[in-house]
């Protein structure tokens, strides 16, 4: 298991920037697979992007894609998603998971692939 803060989020104009930040305590980081989800008011949680444990494989929501970008420095414990062209229909809580992989090359897309996550964090991209 893994306690996982994220930091980063904020209000933004559309076609602004923002790099959300999520920090993962353990010396056993380089062995979990990483995933960013987001949950906008009455909808339900989603998948935004997935990164694997060696950080070789990501995959990306239809909705972000060539907009948002998942990374991990596994030296830092910490994994990022550089978002880009923020549109207000990003608006939403942004929650960090992870979870332990056996393979260093697999991305996790559905939620219940997860069983740690973090507190969230605000985003906000005003029009």
């Amino acid at each position: 298991q893994v306690q996982l803060v994220e930091s980063g989020g904020g209000l933004v104009q559309a076609g602004g920037s923002l790099r959300l930040s999520c920090a993962a305590s353990g010396r056993t980081f380089s062995t979990y697979a990483m995933g960013w989800f987001r949950q906008a008011p009455g909808k339900e949680r989603e998948f935004v992007s997935g990164i694997s444990a060696s950080g070789g494989h990501t995959n990306h929501a239809d909705s972000v894609k060539g907009r948002f970008t998942i990374s991990r420095d596994n030296a830092k414990n910490t994994v990022y998603l550089q978002m880009n062209s923020l549109k207000p229909e990003d608006t939403a809580v942004y929650y960090c998971a992870a979870r332990f992989s056996y393979f260093s090359r697999d991305v996790y897309l559905p939620m219940d692939e997860y069983p740690d996550w973090g507190q969230g964090t605000q985003v906000t991209v005003s029009s």
